[in-house]
């Protein structure tokens, strides 16, 4: 049983919007996946939750008139891995989130509320960063849109204001046009997991694909939010596809990262993960693309 203290169905964007105003102590809640467990652990219990899962309008992939991809923030991880767009522009995304659960949890569980509940560990977030992605957000005062990275304000917090409600994820056609990327998830078991550490990295090759033109990399589990890596990146732009680039590479992201000592790991096997990782997603991505890396 759950302790709700009230429901309300949003038949719209901005009915959800006006429940909010009219509710301001209540909790959205799409899939349920988080919010559910919360409430049954007792740390939202006697909540009013306002239920956004009917909303079909922020459901969906597609292409924006500037090539833009939209993501509906309703849309299911299952649709996501499934989605033509995503396998043909960022496959990347699709696999990172069939690592979420089980296929229960990925049917019902959503883009949106994976990135909205500000946890490090998400495992779309790491990618969505390493793909320069914009999350839209819809309030009474309208529609604005901001950079993931500064969506995430610190563990468990996002820049949500009273009533606004994440609707969409965007990347930008110039963020992905021409990249390639890989995600790699460390866990202590092969599936049902928490990342203990999570690393997501694309790249864009020269025409001759010699030269690595650009190169992003992510992680999860790596700070208190998910980060990027850019003394790492800029080891790497326009250096030739080689051994050496790709050692410095890995090597630099301890120049950014600040992962913690948990239960799960130690700070410094997190550390060595990290650079094991950026080494194996980067030559992934690059292979991806085309590349062949020369000793």
């Amino acid at each position: 049983m759950y302790d709700i203290k009230a429901l309300y169905e949003a038949e719209s964007v901005q009915h959800a919007i006006s429940l909010l105003k009219e509710h301001p102590q209540a909790q959205i809640i799409a899939g349920g996946s988080d919010v559910l467990v919360q409430m049954r652990e007792g740390k939202r219990a006697g909540k009013e939750l306002v239920s956004i899962y009917g909303l079909d309008e922020m459901r969906g992939i597609r292409y924006e008139e500037d090539g833009t991809i939209r993501i509906g923030s309703l849309t299911s991880f299952s649709h996501i891995t499934k989605d033509p767009i995503i396998q043909k522009h960022i496959n990347v995304l699709g696999e990172a989130v069939d690592m979420v659960g089980g296929p229960q949890i990925r049917n019902i569980g959503t883009i949106g509320g994976n990135t909205c509940n500000g946890v490090t560990s998400a495992d779309s977030a790491s990618t969505l960063h390493a793909w320069d992605a914009v999350v839209e957000i819809t309030g009474p005062e309208g529609v604005r849109r901001i950079p993931i990275h500064e969506f995430y304000i610190k563990a468990g917090v996002v820049d949500l204001k009273p009533a606004e409600i994440q609707t969409a994820i965007l990347i930008p056609k110039e963020a992905y046009e021409g990249y390639q990327g890989h995600y790699i998830k460390y866990a202590m078991r092969n599936a049902m997991d928490i990342a203990t550490t999570g690393c997501s990295a694309n790249v864009k090759l020269s025409e001759d694909k010699q030269i690595i033109e650009d190169v992003r990399i992510a992680y999860g589990v790596a700070g208190p939010v998910p980060m990027r890596a850019p003394s790492a990146e800029a080891k790497a732009k326009g250096k030739a596809v080689s051994q050496e680039t790709v050692k410095e590479f890995a090597k630099a992201v301890l120049e950014d990262i600040n992962p913690r000592d948990s239960w799960r790991a130690s700070k410094a096997f997190r550390q060595h993960i990290a650079v094991v990782l950026a080494e194996r997603t980067l030559r992934e991505a690059i292979r991806l693309a085309g590349g062949e890396i020369h000793e």
